[in-house]
This record gives structure tokens, sequence and C-alpha cells, in this order.
């Protein structure tokens, strides 16, 4: 039980890479808070969840754009358990395949709100907890903040701008004992990746051909993705602070 009876937000906790990390989490004996703003989504994971461990999961229904929702969350958080040792930054959206001509720049702020001003405001709102409990934080960020991708200019730069985010905050906090790294993933087998595999002519051809970009011949799973932040957020990891670890099933490799 490598997370006993300690305390863990994850954001974007419904589906997804997120769901891997409450499960994973919660098998180590941790007390959980789910954050989505997917209401049917949020309560399937409740159904699904709660038989086992009704007294270490707390679910909200969060919006991650909104600074006072993050901060309203994160004192619901610490008035149930009692206290904060580790924040999962997981929430973000993907736009669909665009052209910086087809996307407004209204539309690629949209994207760096969800995805990287929202990581800034949890961790803002989180950090006197995570002081106290000399914690740790963990930014889901992507291979594209090292890549690129093409038609997915926005999405990358938010993905860059955690990293960078993740190095910066991790030089600041260091005196006090918190260390912050990002876990960059490369494809992951989430239904939101089966949904947009859908849109095409050939799901099945699509998802064989993105699991061929990792050597290993496959996707990751949520949970796997989900024990590498366990891994950071434990004392396993007690040295490393301000990391991106590329969890890319080698997809990098002989680029």
């Amino acid at each position: 039980m490598r997370f006993q009876d300690q305390v863990v937000i994850v954001t974007g906790a419904a589906k997804g890479i997120g769901r891997g990390c409450i499960e994973v989490f919660l098998r180590e004996g941790a007390y959980a808070s789910a954050w989505d703003r997917d209401a049917a989504a949020l309560a399937k994971l409740q159904d699904d969840l709660s038989p086992r461990y009704s007294d270490r999961l707390q679910t909200l229904l969060v919006d991650v754009a909104s600074s006072q929702q993050i901060g309203d969350a994160v004192e619901q958080v610490v008035a149930r358990f009692g206290k904060l040792n580790c924040l999962v930054n997981n929430a973000g959206i993907h736009p669909p395949d665009t052209p910086i001509e087809s996307m407004s720049p209204e539309e690629a702020m949209r994207v760096m709100q969800i995805n990287f001003a929202s990581t800034y405001a949890c961790s803002y709102h989180a950090l006197r907890h995570l002081r106290t409990t000399r914690g740790t934080i963990v930014n889901i960020s992507s291979m594209t903040a090292v890549l690129g991708q093409r038609n997915s200019t926005a999405y990358a730069a938010s993905k860059g701008a955690q990293v960078s985010f993740t190095k910066s905050l991790a030089l600041e906090t260091a005196a006090d004992g918190v260390r912050v790294n990002a876990i960059l993933p490369s494809n992951v087998d989430t239904p939101l990746m089966r949904e947009w595999a859908a849109t095409l002519a050939d799901p099945e051809a699509a998802l064989e051909r993105i699991a061929k970009l990792q050597p290993l011949g496959r996707m990751a799973s949520p949970q796997e993705i989900g024990k590498v932040c366990l891994f950071l957020a434990t004392d396993d990891s007690s040295f490393l602070t301000g990391q991106a670890i590329e969890a890319d099933g080698g997809a990098a490799l002989d680029y």
C-alpha cells in the first residue's frame, strides 16, 4: 500500500488517464478526490468504485477553467480528508486536427486555458496545503510538448507550457520539500482516442497504425500512466523534481 492514508486530487478524473490514476491510487490505500466537469461520467466513476472505496473516494463536479471552483474544491478536499499530499493535473482537451489558419486566436486561448492555465490555477490553490505535507505535483503533459504535432499548434504549445511550468515551479518549491514533475505520454488507449478513431473511415486500421508508432507495438493503458504518477508521488522518486518523464513506449526513439 504505497500511498496508504495519503490524499490525492486528480483533475479530469472521470475517464481515460485520470480514471486510471484514481484506480491506481485507491488500490494503493489513498484517499482520492476525483474532479471532472462531466457529471454523467463522474457519476459512473462513483457507481463503479464506491462499493469498494466509499470511504476513500470523493467526487467533485469542477470546471478547471474556473479558478474560483478550483479554490473551493481544494478546500472541500482538505475539509473532508484533513490534508493534501499530491495533485495530479490531468484535465485537458485536444481539438480535432486543425491547421492554424482554421483555429482562431480565441479558440487557441481556450485550449491554453483548459490545458495550461488550469494547471497553474490548481497548483496555485493547492500549494499552501502541499507545503504543509511536503507533497508532490504531477502534471500530465504530452510528447507533443517536445516533438510537436502537425495541425495541433495550440495543443502542443499548451503542453509545452506545462513542462516549462513544471521546471520553474520545481525550483520555487524545492526548499519546502515539494516536488513537481511531469509525465509526457504518447498514445494511450482511452475513450477519447477511440471516439476520435470512430470518426475515421476505418477505425480499426487507424488504431492499429497508432499502436505501431510505439516500438513496443501497442498503446499505453490509462493504468500504466497512473502507475508512473504513483511513482512520482511516493518516496520511490524522492530525488526527482523538475523532470519531464517520457512515457512513450519508445515512440521518440529513432525519430
